[in-house]
């Protein structure tokens, strides 16, 4: 069975709604990420101002000392939020590829599949062994592609995890270094 001119129009025509859509999502992606760097900059701008007028007001080193502590534990929870939130994007933006990307292969899967049907269904008597063959074949590529598919998705729990507990403990130890600074 051969693919009709209709049916690579439909094709082609689906691919090109899908490029238009993949690029739309990268367009939000870095809308996002410049409006999150925008926002970080007036907030790091405003606090640059803040700091800078507060060591202007200290009288003394000890007084400089404990201005310099209880800005350190601020910074890192924010290093740590901006960061979350960069990977955040990322992650989403990244999330709407595979899904596109997942269901044209899926979508693709099933055409060769029906195509392979087809063509068995018209193929000339004895070549039963190639038939079969080839649908073995189909399943095998099948089972590998969707272990590549868990396995990837298996990773990218385990790198989001990672990030998790890297954040926290930045945090953490942000805490004990303001803490052991104020004593």
């Amino acid at each position: 069975m051969a693919l009709t001119a209709d049916q690579i129009l439909a094709a082609q025509k689906a691919n090109l709604e899908t490029l238009f859509g993949l690029t739309t999502k990268a367009f939000e992606g870095v809308e996002k990420l410049v409006e999150l760097n925008v926002t970080a900059s007036k907030a790091a701008l405003s606090e640059a101002q803040s700091t800078a007028q507060a060591a202007l007001n200290v009288k003394d080193a000890q007084e400089l000392l404990t201005l310099q502590a209880s800005l350190f534990q601020p910074l890192a929870e924010k290093t740590a939020a901006y960061s979350r939130h960069l990977y955040d994007i990322a992650q989403g933006t990244g999330a709407e590829f595979t899904k596109a990307f997942e269901a044209k292969a899926a979508e693709a899967q099933q055409t060769f599949v029906g195509l392979v049907d087809s063509a068995s269904k018209n193929a000339p008597a004895g070549s039963e062994t190639a038939v079969a063959v080839l649908k073995s074949a189909v399943a095998a590529a099948n089972n590998a592609f969707e272990s590549v598919q868990k396995a990837v998705k298996q990773a990218s729990d385990v790198a989001e995890a990672n990030f998790n507990a890297v954040s926290t403990q930045a945090v953490a130890a942000a805490k004990t270094a303001t803490t052991s600074r104020k004593r």
